[in-house]
C-alpha cells in the first residue's frame, strides 16, 4: 500500500531540496525523521513535515482498509522535487548608479511517496 504527500510552492531552490531528499530516499520514516534535523539545510523542516504527512496518509489509508500498520515497516519509496513557477515572485535588487535589477525567487514542489511493502 502506498500513500503520497505534496508540498507545493515552497520557497526553496529545487537543487538544494533534492540534495536533502537524496539522503532520505529508501530509508524508513523513523530513520528519516531522525536524520533530517542533522542535515544542515533550512529546507529540512519542510521535508520532515511532508514525510510525516505522507506517513499519516498511509496510516489513514490502512485504517480504512481494516489493516494495522507497524511504524517500523513504513519506508520512503520515492521522493523528488520539481520546479515551481518563477514568474510570480519578481523582486528588485539594487544595482549600480541608482538602478534596480529584477530577479525571480525560486519555488519548488516536493512529492514524497511512502509504502509499507518490504520490496520498496
Amino acid at each position: 500500500m502506498e500513500a503520497t504527500a505534496y508540498a507545493r510552492f515552497q520557497r526553496y531552490g529545487t537543487r538544494k531540496v533534492a540534495q536533502v531528499l537524496k539522503e532520505i530516499r529508501g530509508k524508513s520514516v523513523l530513520q528519516a525523521e531522525a536524520l533530517l534535523p542533522l542535515i544542515p539545510r533550512t529546507c529540512g523542516g519542510m521535508i520532515a513535515k511532508t514525510v510525516r504527512s505522507a506517513a499519516a496518509n498511509l496510516t489513514m489509508k490502512a485504517r480504512h482498509a481494516g489493516r494495522t500498520l507497524v511504524p517500523e515497516q513504513v519506508f520512503i519509496k520515492s521522493c523528488w522535487a520539481g520546479k515551481g513557477p518563477m514568474g510570480q515572485m519578481k523582486r528588485v535588487m539594487p544595482a549600480p548608479m541608482g538602478r534596480a535589477n529584477t530577479f525571480r525567487r525560486k519555488v519548488c514542489h516536493v512529492t514524497v511517496v511512502v509504502s509499507d511493502e518490504a520490496g520498496r
